[in-house]
């Protein structure tokens, strides 16, 4: 199986539930890992392909509720299915309210829970993809100068060639090179772009415009 092939992990203390979970999973195509409890699967490193996790409410040690808050801190391309052999309105609207992408009680049909496998997994991707795009952006600023990074942080202020010559004590033509050098570096072909990326990169949050 592919190295890129996404991952379905399950957590549940009833062994039949994860048997019968991972022949459904494997069925599909996906990768299927099992886990006992919460502990056994926070030792499992983290997953770098489309992943999420089906957790049951009720788990031995830390409980499925816990083992989510600690997911949502450290593992936020990781959506989670909650299975559970009872109905419970406010672990269920605890759960929801947390990001969960669905609450299930058992008995369900595999229909349901492969749709919201599927959801779950495109969801990871996106995740996955903005995490791997804002990393290159992280690249790209790293790779400038400090004052390429000084003229930076000006024009996305929206200050002019000149302006940020005064700002900085260099000519207008000096702004204009490290300009380019900066568009280049960061791989923006317009002003607005380069601006967008300051955003994401957190660069223009004290921004003054």
């Amino acid at each position: 199986m592919s190295k890129t092939t996404p991952i379905v992990f399950v957590v549940d203390d009833d062994v039949s539930v994860r048997e019968s979970l991972e022949l459904l999973i494997r069925h599909e195509g996906w990768q299927a890992e099992i886990f006992a409890s919460a502990d056994e699967f926070l030792s499992r490193p983290r997953a770098i392909v489309p992943n999420c996790l089906i957790l049951d409410l009720s788990l031995p040690g830390l409980s499925g509720l816990d083992l989510q808050k600690r997911i949502t801190g450290e593992r936020p391309d990781m959506p989670i299915i909650f299975i559970t052999g009872h109905g419970d309105i406010p672990s269920s609207v605890r759960a929801m309210k947390a990001g969960a992408v669905e609450f299930l009680t058992k008995p369900f049909s595999d229909d349901t829970l492969l749709s919201a496998i599927r959801q779950a997994l495109e969801r990871s991707r996106l995740a996955l993809e903005e995490r791997a795009e804002l990393q290159e952006l992280r690249d790209c600023y790293a790779s400038l100068s400090e004052r390429e990074r000084q003229v930076m942080a000006l024009v996305v202020r929206g200050l002019l060639n000149k302006q940020v010559g005064g700002e900085l004590g260099i000519s207008e033509i000096t702004v204009k090179a490290h300009r380019g050098r900066v568009m280049q570096k960061m791989k923006a072909g317009s002003l607005a772009e380069l601006v967008e990326i300051a955003g994401r990169l957190g660069l223009a949050r004290t921004a003054k415009l």
